[in-house]
């Protein structure tokens, strides 16, 4: 069974910054597209960034410009560095990888998940 494993949220101020990490076991990760949702208390998850096998990229409009999703091939490892954190970016922010889909946002794309990592930002 795959694992994807989050790590990095924590609760920081206003402006601050944040890197998750999500690293994983799978033998064919270069195959794999790959993306951060959150999900804040009563809200739908919603996709942020994405990161296809070629390494193109896709933001939501909310993070464009202050997010960066990057990914290390040979570490298994997705990275996304969060900087000038609002609160509203507070959720739980989840990893999700799927072949085969290209570079989406989708959540009904995604078929293999993370546990997740909270992210808080106070004003």
């Amino acid at each position: 069974q795959v694992e994807l494993v989050e790590s990095g949220g924590g609760s920081v101020q206003s402006g601050g910054s944040l890197t998750l990490q999500c690293t994983t076991s799978m033998y064919t990760y270069e195959s794999y597209s790959w993306a951060w949702f959150r999900q804040a208390p009563g809200k739908e998850r919603e996709g942020v960034a994405g990161i296809g096998t070629d390494g193109r990229t896709t933001y939501a409009e909310s993070v464009k410009g202050r997010f960066t999703i990057s990914k290390d091939n040979a570490k298994k490892t997705q990275y996304q560095i969060m900087s000038n954190l609002k609160p509203e970016d507070t959720g739980m922010y989840y990893c999700a990888a799927e072949l085969s889909v290209g570079l989406t946002l989708s959540r009904d794309d995604f078929g293999i998940w993370g546990q997740g990592t909270q992210v808080t930002v106070y004003s």
